[in-house]
């Protein structure tokens, strides 16, 4: 019975208690001995050891159960992290880079926007330095020739030449006048074209400084409109500067802490995964699973009760029919032995 659960078990130890069964059987049945009790503790003995092998081997199941759970939840859970970690650290490396792309952009900005606004400056300073000098010769000889034309309108229009001596002293000193000739009279043709001429001198003079006060007020206003284009310009570009430059900042920062955090969560998956492998090794890289060796030992505990079981009662039989018969009952038990 026992040789046959070896071979349907694919037992080796049953196997060897099946001969070693058979061997004390032969020496029983030889020497007249009681192999029973030898046999019995044969029996007895590999089903402790089954038993034993099942506690083993469940205490060991639950033990990859457990650790195969909690090995893989922690495997999960590094993996997302070093995914997430890897993931944040890409996205804010490429953040800076194109952060830092915007401020030096933002920088070639402010630089050719100052250099505009120096040759502004200039440009502005050359204008109003010609028209200052213009200004400076039109409104002297614009003042003159006025003056002028009131003397000699003036005059032309008096009832004699004593009033242009005696009421403009001003003018005459200024004009640098040579003393009137004697027996000088008014002469009222030659007067008209020297006002006339004087007129139109004043006219165009006139107009020529309207024209530059023009083109100042036009230029000033012109500056004044691009500059303060530009000093807003400037303003929003440095602020915007500002705000990009500490946001760097704090990207390098926070890259900072990614790596460490990357360094460290890559060094504990990096050791889960080791132990993994051993827990795998231990649990996983068997060639049958548990339930199909729990099912096998129940099926050899089994057969070793029932053999147990056979032998008891063939024993007992025995020994009761030795009792009634003498010793030569004792032969035909070990004979019996012998068969099984």
């Amino acid at each position: 019975m026992i040789r046959h659960l070896a071979q349907e078990q694919h037992s080796s130890a049953l196997a060897q208690l099946s001969s070693r069964i058979s061997a004390i059987a032969k020496m029983g049945a030889v020497s007249g001995g009681d192999p029973f009790a030898k046999i019995r503790g044969m029996l007895k003995d590999m089903v402790e050891k089954l038993k034993s092998q099942a506690r083993e081997d469940a205490e060991n199941k639950a033990f990859c159960d457990e650790q195969m759970g909690k090995t893989q939840i922690k495997h999960d859970d590094l993996e997302d992290d070093v995914s997430k970690l890897t993931a944040d650290l890409d996205t804010a490396t490429s953040k800076v880079t194109d952060l830092k792309s915007d401020i030096s952009q933002l920088e070639s900005e402010l630089a050719k926007l100052a250099k505009e606004q120096a040759e502004l400056d200039k440009i502005r300073a050359e204008e109003k330095a010609n028209y200052e000098a213009a200004k400076a010769e039109l409104e002297p000889a614009l003042e003159a020739i006025r003056k002028a034309l009131v003397v000699l309108k003036d005059y032309y229009g008096s009832a004699g030449s004593a009033s242009f001596i005696e009421d403009d002293s001003g003018f005459e000193s200024m004009m640098q006048q040579p003393a009137v000739p004697h027996m000088h009279s008014k002469s009222n043709g030659a007067g008209g074209g020297i006002i006339d001429i004087l007129e139109m001198t004043e006219s165009d003079m006139a107009k020529n400084l309207a024209k530059e006060e023009s083109q100042e007020a036009d230029a000033q206003a012109d500056y004044d409109k691009v500059t303060q284009e530009n000093k807003v310009s400037k303003a929003s570009k440095q602020e915007e500067l500002k705000y990009k430059t500490a946001e760097v900042k704090s990207l390098d920062t926070r890259i900072s802490e990614y790596q460490t955090d990357l360094e460290t969560a890559q060094g504990e998956f990096s050791a889960v995964n080791q132990y993994y492998g051993k827990v795998k090794d231990r649990c996983v890289a068997k060639p049958d699973s548990y339930q199909e060796r729990k099912k096998r030992r129940e099926a050899e505990l089994k057969g070793l009760k029932e053999a147990l079981n056979i032998l008891e009662t063939e024993a007992s039989l025995v020994q009761q029919s030795s009792k009634r018969h003498g010793g030569s009952r004792r032969f035909r038990g070990s004979a019996l032995l012998a068969d099984i």
